[in-house]
């Protein structure tokens, strides 16, 4: 639903609803923000009724993209405080990229780490099986020494 107020401007405010929608996201998800200071507090109708301006739409927008590149609440409040404050937030948003990128390529390491003992896990299975010994696979996740670490030629703990 659109809305003026007397005395404001002619520009169209909505309601937490629309802005929702033509932003992307829940109306629960505009209060969250709004709670979190991402947005500023709305203007509301004699009702009560939260009403949003253009501006705060493209704020929405803003966050709802910056969530999907996995910025956190705290990251996107700092960008827009820079931002609102008169700073251009571009070297801080870079930083920000920089060290979500750092922590996948972390991230990846370990799930390769992780895929190798899994793997060396398997066959080690696959050959107790072969020589019948069914149990091996259950005294691997039992006792987890008596795995061959990757890389090691002795019996040791995972990394």
């Amino acid at each position: 639903m659109i809305h003026t107020l007397a005395g404001h401007d002619t520009a169209p405010l909505v309601t937490v609803r629309t802005a929702a929608l033509e932003a992307g996201l829940s109306a629960k998800a505009v209060r969250l923000y709004e709670r979190k200071g991402l947005l500023p507090p709305p203007e509301r109708t004699q009702a009560g009724y939260r009403l949003y301006s253009r501006h705060d739409i493209a704020v929405l927008n803003f966050i709802r993209r910056a969530k999907a590149l996995d910025l956190s609440l705290d990251e996107i409040k700092t960008i827009l405080d820079l931002q609102r404050g008169g700073e251009q937030p571009c070297q801080l948003v870079t930083t920000i990229l920089d060290t979500h990128l750092a922590d996948i390529d972390q991230k990846i390491a370990d799930l390769r780490t992780l895929r190798d003992s899994l793997r060396t896990a398997r066959l080690g299975a696959a050959a107790a099986q072969r020589d019948g010994n069914d149990a091996f696979i259950c005294q691997i996740i039992e006792t987890p020494e008596g795995l061959v670490a990757p890389g090691s030629s002795s019996p040791g703990n995972l990394p």
